[in-house]
């Protein structure tokens, strides 16, 4: 009780397994190109190399005779009234708003993730490799985050503070 024309559409099924994948390779190579167009800047207002350790961050502003500084988490007899517990540090990074920032990011001993949400930035920092990332603040402030690997006992307790300035 089968009809032998309908079960045998060979060119239609051809047609709608063909046309959907032409139709993604044609919206994904212009998406390829400006991805990687937006990734790259090539002239940035600074450069700062950020390098995880258990359980700080070392900060280097590159372009300003190589300050070098660490980056503590606070303990809680340290903390200022209005001070977030575990997310305070001792040294905080300072950048301008409205100036392209590149943060070159790595790590000393195992896997880190330099991570701040409210800034919309998460790069993994990796032992023997230098990972890059761009960004343009538009708002002054401070904007708090942490380490978002499992990197150790503590991971938690490595806390990065950027104040932004104008």
């Amino acid at each position: 009780l089968t009809n032998t024309n309908i079960t045998d559409a060979q060119e239609m099924e051809t047609i709608w397994t063909i046309l959907p994948a032409v139709i993604l390779i044609l919206i994904a190579l212009p998406s390829l190109r400006i991805l990687y167009m937006t990734d790259e800047i090539n002239n940035p207002s600074f450069t700062i190399k950020s390098i995880g350790h258990q359980w700080y961050w070392t900060y280097e502003y590159t372009d300003y005779g190589g300050l070098i500084f660490n980056s503590y988490m606070l303990p809680p007899l340290f903390l200022n009234p209005g001070d977030l517990r575990l997310l305070e540090v001792d040294n905080r990074v300072v950048l301008p708003i409205e100036a392209p920032v590149r943060m070159m990011i790595t790590s000393q001993d195992v896997l880190h993730s330099w991570t701040i949400p409210t800034l919309g930035l998460k790069t993994d920092a990796v032992p023997g490799r230098l990972n890059q990332t761009v960004f343009t603040a538009t708002r002054p402030g401070v904007y708090y985050g942490q380490c978002s690997e499992i990197c150790g006992a503590n991971h938690s307790f490595m806390p990065i503070v950027a104040e932004l300035i104008p």
